[in-house]
Order: C-alpha cells, then sequence, then structure tokens
C-alpha cells in the first residue's frame, strides 16, 4: 500500500487527502501517512475498515461519476 493516496476523516476539511509512507501489513494498528501539507502522522486504523482510496488526478473534475476508479463520499465532495 505504500504511496497510495487515500482520504482520512478530519473535524475541519470533513476528508483530508494522505500518501502512505510506510507499507502496511496486515494487524498494524497505525498507517503511516503523509498531509497534502506535509504533516506527517500515525492514523489508527481498523484492519477491517481501512481508509477510502483516492482516484487519480486524471480523474479529478470527471463530469460522469461512474467514470471514477472509486467512488464514495469523499471521492464525490473532492469531484
Amino acid at each position: 500500500l505504500q504511496y497510495n493516496r487515500v482520504w482520512i476523516p478530519d473535524n475541519e476539511e470533513v476528508w483530508q487527502s494522505a500518501e502512505i509512507t510506510k507499507n502496511y501489513k496486515a494487524g498494524d494498528r497505525f498507517l503511516h501517512v503523509q498531509l497534502e501539507d506535509g504533516t506527517e502522522m500515525n492514523y489508527p486504523v481498523d484492519p477491517a475498515a481501512l481508509p477510502p482510496l483516492r482516484n487519480p488526478d486524471i480523474l479529478v473534475g470527471e463530469n460522469d461519476l461512474t467514470a471514477l476508479s472509486y467512488l464514495h463520499e469523499p471521492a464525490v465532495l473532492h469531484n
């Protein structure tokens, strides 16, 4: 999963984009991520509910939501 981008819930922004900076292994309690502003954090995760993946930049602004690779709340709001 390293270098994949995900959406992290945020109290102010609702969702914040982050890049995974260290491989996640089953059973890990934290996901090591870097936010777009450069902030690094250990995001606590439940292995049964990992954060949603972010769509590739080429799909940002897509008029047809069915064309998105990942269709979930943060993807729709961001688009």
